[in-house]
């Protein structure tokens, strides 16, 4: 049983990743990624996770499997380091049996896996609710900053899909259940959707 969950920021994906983890009994991964190429290459995590938020997409001329350009700057050689840890890395957990794993294109990564797709999305008062709820005590964004890192983030996340395949970021046909947060409590609805998970699996 694999799982994927894209999101919009904002929108409680990482959250519905931790409690349909805790649900089914199965790991999640999420910044454990991050963590774990760091902690193998000697990178800082702040590093990595810049890396690949906003310059991995930049380091692919086509996409993945297509011959890259010979002149890279450092920052491009180190996306490329970071972007085939990261594949390896997801690979890696796929295989190791059922798991969560959140955002990275890991169901475009893990196509031959089969795995379930769920893409999670609110309304842009929704996301803002939440990015302020869970914000760092020492992060104070107004709602206009909020606002343009929510677009950027997402964008980039569109960006980086964009160099992996041909299907779009966010659009209902490449996934199997997208989930509106808005006005909910992803606590309330974790039930129902693992009851469709299961019945999915059932299916397959």
């Amino acid at each position: 049983m694999i799982i994927t969950i894209s999101r919009e920021f904002g929108s409680g994906g990482r959250e519905l990743g931790k409690r349909l983890s805790d649900a089914l009994g199965i790991p999640c991964y999420d910044k454990e990624i991050i963590a774990l190429i760091a902690k193998e290459n000697g990178f800082d995590e702040n590093y990595v996770a810049h890396i690949s938020e906003k310059k991995i997409q930049a380091a692919y001329p086509f996409t993945i499997g297509h011959q890259f350009t010979t002149a890279m700057n450092h920052v491009t050689e180190q996306a490329i380091k970071i972007a085939a840890e990261q594949h390896k890395i997801i690979e890696q957990f796929a295989a190791q049996g059922s798991c969560i794993i959140v955002g990275r294109c890991a169901d475009v990564i893990l196509e031959a896996y089969s795995p379930f797709n769920i893409f999670v999305y609110a309304s842009k008062e929704a996301k803002l609710l939440r990015c302020e709820e869970y914000s760092p005590a020492d992060e104070r964004l107004t709602n206009a900053e909020l606002e343009l890192k929510m677009r950027e983030v997402d964008k980039n996340r569109a960006a980086y899909r964009k160099f992996l395949t041909d299907t779009k970021w966010g659009e209902k046909e490449n996934y199997h259940l997208c989930i509106n947060t808005t006005g909910m409590e992803i606590k309330q609805i974790v039930p129902h959707i693992v009851a469709y998970i299961g019945e999915w699996f059932k299916k397959e």
